[in-house]
Order: structure tokens, then sequence, then C-alpha cells
């Protein structure tokens, strides 16, 4: 009797012990799992912000400005094939030219490297842009006159950069884009106001 209760008793200490490590690896097993979910919750690596090129608002400006630059040359290069000008006319003239072509190139490559097209979205308008038929009178136009005519349009032409060069300082986010309108600005501001005094002595 009392060696059964001893083997009895053997069995019971075995099973209890059993019973433990199987609890414990259950204990352990479930948190493993714990472990690996909470892994997996992880939010995934971010973007770089800085991978954000530009906005809507940038391309806008770059698609408009680049034709606008583009009429700006093509009025500067008239008036620099006229002769019996004001010399402070022609260098102006010049000083646009010089300014306002290379800007067009490296708008150009900021489109591309943006992957956005070069062509302005319909619906969209150019301030200060000059019609067909006052470039007609400006082709026309001689001397005296024809220096005055440059003056007035590019003084609109101007003023219509300014505007949309303000428009992508408030709504832009390119850097280089922003640079470029504040430099537009003030710019182009001043030459306002040379071309205002200057069509004031003709």
């Amino acid at each position: 009797m009392n060696k059964f209760l001893t083997v009895s008793a053997t069995v019971f200490a075995a099973a209890l012990a059993l019973t433990g490590c199987s609890a414990g690896t259950g204990a352990a097993g479930s948190s493993m799992p714990s472990m690996n979910h909470g892994t997996s919750d992880m939010p995934a690596t971010a973007a770089p912000l800085d991978t954000v090129t530009n906005n809507a608002a940038d391309t806008m400006f770059v698609q408009g400005m680049i034709p606008h630059h583009s009429q700006a040359v093509e009025m500067s290069d008239i008036i620099l094939q006229k002769q019996d000008l004001d010399p402070q006319v022609t260098a102006l003239a010049t000083k646009i030219k010089a300014a306002q072509a290379p800007e067009i190139s490296t708008m150009t490559e900021w489109l591309k490297k943006w992957n956005e097209p070069e062509q302005m979205a319909a619906g969209h308008s150019m301030s200060g842009m000059v019609g067909e038929e006052d470039m007609s009178k400006l082709q026309a136009a001689q001397g005296a006159d024809a220096a005055k005519l440059f003056l007035t349009q590019m003084i609109a032409h101007h003023q219509g950069a300014v505007m949309m060069a303000k428009t992508e300082e408030a709504d832009g986010q390119n850097a280089d884009a922003l640079a470029l309108s504040k430099e537009i600005i003030m710019s182009q501001q001043a030459e306002i106001q040379e071309m205002q005094t200057l069509l004031g002595s003709l």
C-alpha cells in the first residue's frame, strides 16, 4: 500500500512539473507574438519632406513665367533692331534680354525635373502680356515713337510679372522658384521706376 502511494505521489509530482513547464512555455509563447505585434505596428519610415520639390503654385508660376519672359525677350529684340533710339532705351532692352533669357532655360529645366508639362493648363492667364496687335505696332514704330511704345508696353508687362511673382511668393513652396519670385519682384519693380522716369524724359 505504501509503495502504491509513493508511486502515485511521484506520478502526481511529475504531472505538476510538466503542467508548470507547459504553462511557462505558454506564457513565453504568448509574450513573443505580442512583441512581434508591437514591431509590426511601428510606422513605415516616412519620406523626407524635401522630396516634395514643388506644389501647384510653383508649377503654375514657372509655366506662366516662361512665355512671359519669352515675350519680354522678343520685345527687346524688336526694339534693339531699330535705329535712332535713346541709348538709355537700348541699354534697358539689352539688360532685360540678358536677365530673362537665361531664366527661361533655368525654368524649363525645373519643369523637366518636376515631371511637369511646359504648357500651362487651360483656363489660366498671364498678367501683362502684350496682344498681337500691340506687338505689330511695336514692330512698325520707329525712333522716339518706338521707344515710347516699348517703354509703355514693358511697364505693363513688368507689372504683370510682379503680380505673378507675388502670388508665387505667397503660395509657392519650392526654394528655387521662391528665390526667383523674390528676384523678379525686386529687379522688375526697380526697372518699372527706371522706365517711368525714362518715359517722362522722351
